[in-house]
């Protein structure tokens, strides 16, 4: 099992800054392509971003492309997402997770085996 604890969320303005950070609690972090995903009240589970084992490889969601940046220290069992220019649309629980596919950047939660408990990200207008 993969434990991820999610840290970094809370109130901030638009066009303001966060960062959000995930550790994981095991040495095979680095085996694992790593994503985060978000949830607004009363709607469904967002992909926003995901990067690869390696490092070498992310992928954004259109909404977020251009001002959100995923980025992994393996050393630290630990990956990380740069919220910048942010918009109240942008409010919602942030999740980080866990994916054992190495061969394509997974987008779909289906895809993630391990899931944090959250943090709270609002942006106020």
């Amino acid at each position: 099992q993969v434990q991820l604890a999610e840290s970094g969320g809370g109130l901030v303005q638009a066009r303001g800054s966060l960062r959000l950070s995930c550790a994981a609690s095991t040495r095979t972090f680095s085996i694992y392509a790593m994503g985060w995903f978000r949830q607004a009240p009363g709607k469904e589970r967002e992909f926003v971003a995901v990067i690869n084992w390696s490092g070498i490889s992310t992928y954004y969601s259109d909404s977020v492309k251009g001002r959100f940046t995923i980025s992994r220290d393996n050393a630290k069992n630990t990956v990380y997402l740069q919220m910048n220019s942010l918009k109240p649309e942008d409010t919602a629980v942030y999740y980080c997770a866990a994916s054992p596919i190495l061969w394509q950047l997974p987008h779909s939660a289906y895809e993630y085996d391990y899931w944090g408990q959250g943090t709270q990200v609002t942006v106020s207008s």
